[in-house]
Order: structure tokens, then C-alpha cells, then sequence
């Protein structure tokens, strides 16, 4: 802070002047700045920008063909998208590249946020949160593999050693994998993230590194941050990290994980002393967790957009004896087979999204659902026992086009989505076109079922 000498040695106190872009990027001898946006299937989109091009860019000058970007709600003729940076996302990565650093972008047209954004569509709904005085926090659980594909495209685990039905927290396998994992868990800790664990997951060269909650917003900036940084320092030790859901078929797949907790001011607001339950949660937790659970669902198509999705989510079982994919819209405590664990009074943990999940979508979704159950009051009933599975709830979809029926038939939660266009509607389109893609690909399993059966 600057001061200042006043009248009667009183202490004038003015705010330091903000930063630029440009001044920042010098200040830490960066060269270069990834320009990052995601499309509403979370691929990032960027561009490359000079240094002597960041004031251009704070400025609002960098422009993007938003149709051939991807899945964003544009079509050929429609004006650019302009990557607007903000500058609270800025951070440096020279463990990427050297001079190298990113910074998030929330893409505009025409002067205003451009509605299809999936950061756009997150702010929205964080805003929902502020209008009834709240805010939301949210930690995430990113697994994902380490493969090598051979010659016919097999995939391989990147660890040849790493084998066996019951490989989780597996000491051996981790340490083989020490390089990697102390390179990400190093990137995570220079940016501030305070990384607190890197384990071995459940199958065969499988995964997670976790990293302190944070705001909604930031959360969602730094998974796709971890994507980016788990994917290039995979690569620069010839390996390839995939998030796919369920890339092989007798293991487990990739789950991302959500805890989240709403906030009043700097107090919680989940907990509560007084709950008959058992779970030390308060009225508002109950009707927010209600409100989840009775668009389940429709939800799936944020939390699991993929038709790989429905792979994870649809196995019966994998080689470790579990899936640790619910199938029911169910909840209960310190158990991981429900669609929502209570590991404590603080949070709740949503356990059925995937690697494939667009942070900010599925956060976004999950908050207007839970929103809806805060002013209905919903009551969730109460939770399952441990063990429990309750299976009168309501069944998640099988598939990707039954998760897309879903939404269309949740009229509540798509018309949150839309936020007044036709948001839902174009992201249920699209994943149906993607079914059907798939759908009309014939396999290698239909030829060994059909070729010579009839």
C-alpha cells in the first residue's frame, strides 16, 4: 500500500496501483502467454501470445473463429469470440516451458460475455449463489491414467510393472512413477495450490493428485490447469495421460470428484449441532443436497458427458471388485457408493462425475439444482445406513442418450441452464449427435458377435 501525509499526522491510505498483464509477464521474465478458453466439452482452446502483445490482450483485442474453436454455440457467420483475460488467473508455468505462463479467459462477442461460455455459464450461477448471500467452495479429485499405446494402437499401462487386480495406494507403483508425480505435485505447489497428496488409484496405472479447495471459480480454472500440466509433463517423459472415463474394459475408470460447501460470509454453512440425522448438517445443506438428488439424473449429462461415460458408470464390477461409480441417486455418510458422500458436517462430495466432466458446466448444474432445492426447501429423506444402497431411488441413465432424455425432461433444471437462451437444448443436441455417431460406428465387438452368427 501507499501512504501519505495528511493533516494533523493523520495517515492518508491509497490502493496500489493493479498490475498490468504485460507488467506482470515481465516482472516474472515470461515470454509468451497461453490465452485459455474451454469449449462446453472443456477442451482448451488458446493461443499463444507474446509478451509485447499482453496489453493488446488485456485490452480485449485477441479474437478467436468461435465455430471452429469447438462446441461453443456459434455458428460460421457469427462475430469473433474475444478472449477477455482475467488477470486474478494469471500464473507463470516454466515447468512447462520455460518463460511460459497461462491465464484464463472469459470469452466475449460484441462487447458483452458470450452466453455459451462455460466460465460464463459458471459465473452465472456463482452469482445465483451471491444473490441469496452465499458463496461456494469447492475441492476437486482428478484421476486419470499414464498409458503408452503400441504399434496397433493397443493401450499399455506407461508402467509395465504396474499389474495386478489390487493396485491402489500401491507403494512400488508410485515410486516407479516418481518423476511425474513430483513434477506435478512441484507445478501444483509452485502455483500456490497447496498439492497435500499424490496417489496410486485403483487400477493399474492409474492415478490422482490433489490439491486444497478453493473458490467455485478458481477450483474449475485449476482443474483445467492440472489437465494442461498432467498432460505436457507426461509427454516430456514420453508418456500419455488420458482422463477418459474408462479406457480399458476390466478396470476402473476416471472419476472427478467434487466436494463443495456453501458459505456465509467467512462462516459455513453446511454444518449444524443439531441434526437429528447424524450427519451434522443444517437445514440448508439438507435442501441443497435434496435439490441435487432430485435432478440426478438430468445432471448427468454435465457430470458425465461422454458416451465412454456410461462405460465407468454401467460396470458391474472391474478387476479390484469395485467401480466406485453409483448408480442411484442415493446419499449417506463416510460412504463411497453413494452419488453424494458426507465425510463430515463441512461438505458434501458429489461422486458421479468423470474425467470427462467440464468443471465449470458440471459446477455450474450442480449449483442451479441445488439452488432450486434451497428455495423449495426440498427434503431428501433420510440418509442411507452404511452399506445401504437403496435401490427405490431414482436410477441414474444407463447411457448418454438416456442422460440427454433426462435433461430434456427436467424442465426446471434446463430452464437454469438456459439463463434465457437455448443453452440446454444445444448441449443435449450435440451429445445426442455424438451418441448417434457412435451408435452408427459399427465395432469390433458387433463383428465378432454377428459376422458368422446368422
Amino acid at each position: 500500500m501507499t501512504t501519505l501525509p495528511a493533516l494533523e499526522s493523520e495517515i492518508v491510505t491509497l490502493p496500489t496501483p493493479r498490475l498490468s498483464l504485460r507488467a506482470r509477464a515481465e516482472q516474472d521474465e515470461v515470454r509468451f502467454i497461453l490465452a485459455v478458453f474451454v469449449d462446453l466439452n472443456g477442451k482448451p482452446c488458446a493461443k499463444l501470445v507474446p509478451v509485447s502483445a499482453a496489453d493488446e490482450l488485456e485490452a480485449g483485442e485477441l479474437g478467436f473463429a468461435g465455430f471452429a474453436a469447438g462446441l461453443i454455440g456459434q455458428r460460421p457467420q457469427d462475430a469473433d469470440l474475444i478472449a477477455v483475460p482475467d488477470l486474478d488467473s494469471y500464473a507463470p508455468i516454466p515447468f512447462v516451458r520455460e518463460g511460459l505462463a497461462i491465464v484464463h479467459c472469459d470469452p466475449y462477442v460484441n462487447g458483452a460475455p458470450w452466453p455459451y461460455a462455460p466460465r460464463v455459464i459458471l459465473k452465472r450461477a456463482l452469482g445465483e449463489l451471491a444473490a441469496r448471500g452465499l458463496t461456494g467452495k469447492v475441492g476437486a479429485e482428478v484421476e486419470y491414467f499414464l498409458v503408452d499405446r503400441d504399434e496397433d494402437g493397443r493401450l499399455t499401462t506407461a508402467d509395465s510393472r504396474d499389474e495386478g487386480a489390487r493396485s491402489c495406494y500401491d507403494a512400488r507403483g508410485v515410486t516407479r512413477m516418481f518423476d511425474h508425480l513430483a513434477a506435478v505435485s512441484d507445478a501444483m505447489n509452485a502455483l500456490g495450490w497447496a498439492n497435500y497428496a499424490n496417489d496410486h488409484e485403483d487400477a493399474p496405472g492409474q492415478f490422482e493428485q490433489n490439491f486444497k479447495y478453493a473458490e467455485a471459480l478458481v477450483t474449475a480454472d485449476r482443474v483445467i490447469t492440472l489437465r494442461y500440466l498432467i498432460g505436457m509433463l507426461a509427454e516430456q517423459r514420453g508418456m500419455t495421460a488420458t482422463f477418459m472415463p474408462k479406457p480399458f474394459t476390466d478396470r476402473s475408470g476416471n472419476g472427478l470428484h467434487f466436494h463443495l460447501s456453501l458459505w456465509k460470509g467467512d462462516s459455513p454453512a453446511f454444518p449444524a449441532s443439531d441434526d437429528t440425522r447424524g450427519l451434522g448438517l443444517s437445514p440448508l445443506a439438507y435442501s441443497f443436497v435434496g435439490g441435487v438428488l432430485e435432478h440426478a439424473p438430468a445432471l448427468q449429462l454435465f457430470l458425465a458427458p461422454s458416451v465412454n461415460s456410461y462405460k465407468r458408470r454401467g460396470a458391474t464390477t472391474s478387476a479390484s471388485g469395485a467401480t466406485w461409480s453409483p448408480k442411484h441417486a442415493t446419499y449417506g455418510g463416510n460412504d463411497r457408493t453413494h452419488f453424494i458422500r458426507v465425510p463430515d458436517s463441512n461438505r458434501i462430495e458429489l461422486r458421479a462425475g468423470d474425467g470427462s466432466a467440464n468443471p465449470y458446466l458440471a459446477l455450474a448444474a450442480v449449483i442451479f439444482a441445488g439452488l432450486g432445492g434451497i428455495d423449495a426447501r426440498t427434503d431428501p429423506g433420510d440418509p442411507c445406513g452404511p452399506g445401504e444402497s437403496r435401490e427405490t431411488s431414482a436410477a441414474l441413465p444407463r447411457t448418454l442418450l438416456h442422460a440427454v432424455q433426462a435433461l430434456r425432461d427436467d424442465s426446471v433444471l434446463l430452464d437454469a441452464v438456459n439463463g434465457g437462451q437455448d443453452i440446454g437444448e444445444y448441449f443435449a443436441a450435440a451429445k445426442e449427435d455424438e451418441f448417434l455417431s457412435w451408435h452408427n460406428t459399427v465395432t469390433g465387438w458387433e463383428i465378432d458377435q454377428y459376422l458368422t452368427a446368422f
